[in-house]
């Protein structure tokens, strides 16, 4: 099920009232149940992206539409009421949600390490029911148990009375998507997820994701530098490289999309194995 949607949607920016067109145009569909990897050099947009998909910016034009279904309880303690005084069901603009009800919808994971000190991973892991516990923040044997059962989903059982600035980079990341599934929300986006980590760890992370995306039937989209890695684990590839090419990766192989993308003096694509040779000096 298509759970977001790009619909003729601009993004950018406006500095010192001039409007800076970063992309357009972009159509296509973030589907729940997949791990979706973005794709694009330095610079393309893909920061912007996700920012306008996480609405941490408006979009220049065009559209946003989240599929929501069931519909959502309000926090507990509130006379919050649906979007548009209506039951939530079907495709609703990200403009038309307040940020309490974003939260219930969408969690983000940044690539900045965190400066947190003094708190247990399994405390910060917590705070993802905020958007569930009302004013005071009162955490009940439910918000406890959703607490544990993320924990749990990560396996970092052992990690949840470590202090956080004793983790290594790895081990935050973890902590931090625990939180984002203990926020409960059917989509999560991730910014550069496997930054700071080895090779191991960062195929660990990735296969982590896309686990989560299948069993869980989560809506997992990242960007990410690594683009052999994705190729290899990710449902869907998104490439932003003259526009947005949106496919599996062996579709986008095919198309000669990957190609276009990766290769350059000393560097082959090998679309059968969907792998990156770089060609020794002699």
């Amino acid at each position: 099920m298509n759970t977001v949607i790009l619909k003729d949607l601009s993004i950018g920016y406006t500095a010192k009232g001039n409007e800076k067109v970063v992309a357009c145009g972009l159509n296509a569909a973030i589907n729940s149940g997949e791990l979706t990897c973005l794709l694009g050099q330095n610079g393309i947009g893909k920061s912007t992206l996700l920012r306008t998909l996480s609405a941490f910016q408006p979009p220049l034009a065009g559209d946003v539409l989240l599929n929501i279904a069931p519909p959502l309880s309000p926090p507990r303690g509130s006379d919050l009421k649906p979007p548009l005084g209506e039951v939530w069901k079907g495709f609703r603009p990200l403009s038309s949600l307040n940020s309490q009800l974003l939260s219930r919808l969408i969690g983000v994971v940044l690539t900045e390490k965190l400066a947190i000190k003094n708190m247990t991973a399994e405390e910060l892991i917590a705070m993802g029911r905020a958007p569930y516990t009302g004013f005071w923040g009162r955490l009940t044997e439910e918000d406890y148990q959703v607490v544990s059962d993320a924990i749990r989903l990560v396996g970092i059982e052992s990690l949840a009375g470590r202090m956080i600035q004793t983790l290594s980079d790895g081990e935050r990341q973890k902590v931090m998507i625990a939180k984002a599934l203990a926020q409960q929300t059917p989509i999560i986006y991730l910014d550069e997820p496997t930054a700071f980590l080895d090779y191991p760890s960062k195929v660990e992370m990735m296969q982590l994701l896309r686990r989560l995306a299948v069993q869980e039937q989560k809506t997992i989209f990242l960007s990410t530098h690594d683009v052999e890695l994705s190729l290899q684990v990710a449902d869907c590839i998104w490439l932003m490289e003259g526009g947005l090419h949106v496919g599996t990766p062996r579709q986008l192989a095919e198309q000669g999309a990957l190609s276009r993308f990766i290769e350059r003096e000393g560097i082959t694509f090998d679309r059968s194995s969907l792998t990156i040779r770089v060609k020794s000096e002699e």
